[in-house]
Order: structure tokens, then C-alpha cells, then sequence
């Protein structure tokens, strides 16, 4: 695969990324906002559909940067995990234990995410 074709698929897959986010938000973020207010607890509806928006919009966060972090930290050390392979194969339970490793930096994000949508 040549580096203009792998640009354009990393390009497509952020793009992908954002707009399944966006698309989340327009889904499932409305039912948070959409609850029957009556005019005495319109001010308390309100500080809680603020709290409501700014929780999702810091757990996708969370879960975005996780993710992100996971992805960049895993193609390092996949690489150089593959790389070591081929020269010695009796290190690949090693490569394996620093890519899983890598991989936990995804988990952290989630546990955050979960953390956060606890508080809302």
C-alpha cells in the first residue's frame, strides 16, 4: 500500500470517526433535552440539561481521546512489535504483552467515559 493511499485512509477513517460522533449526538442527545418541564422547575430543568450536555460532551472526550491515544500508541509499538518478530520469533509473547498494554490506554478512556455518564 503506497503512503498516498494509507494518508486517505486515515483521512477517511477520522472523517468517519467525527461524523459518527456527530451522528450520535444529533440520535441520542435530544431525549436528555426532551423531558416535560413545568414553569416552576423550568430553571432547574435548565441547569440540569446544561450539566447533561457538558457530562456527554466531556465523556466523548474521554472516550475520544483514549481512543486516539490507543490507535497512535498501538501503531508505534505494533510496528516495532513486528519488526522484532521477524528478526526473533521467540519474542513475540513479549510483543504481544506491549501491544495488549497499548491497547489498555483505550480501556482507561471507557472506564472515564463510564465514570463521567455515572455522574449525569
Amino acid at each position: 500500500m503506497s503512503v498516498g493511499v494509507f494518508k486517505r485512509r486515515i483521512g477517511l477513517t477520522i472523517v468517519m470517526t467525527l461524523l459518527i460522533m456527530v451522528l450520535s449526538g444529533v440520535i441520542f442527545a435530544p431525549a436528555v433535552f426532551a423531558a416535560d418541564q413545568t414553569q416552576q422547575s423550568q430553571e432547574v430543568a435548565v441547569a440540569t440539561a446544561n450539566n447533561a450536555k457538558w457530562g456527554l460532551i466531556s465523556a466523548a472526550i474521554a472516550f475520544a481521546a483514549g481512543a486516539l491515544a490507543a490507535g497512535f500508541a498501538i501503531s508505534r509499538v505494533g510496528t516495532a512489535a513486528m519488526g522484532a518478530l521477524s528478526e526473533k520469533p521467540e519474542v513475540g509473547s513479549q510483543a504481544l504483552i506491549f501491544i495488549a498494554l497499548a491497547e489498555g490506554l483505550c480501556v482507561f478512556g471507557f472506564i472515564a467515559c463510564l465514570m463521567i455518564l455515572g455522574k449525569i
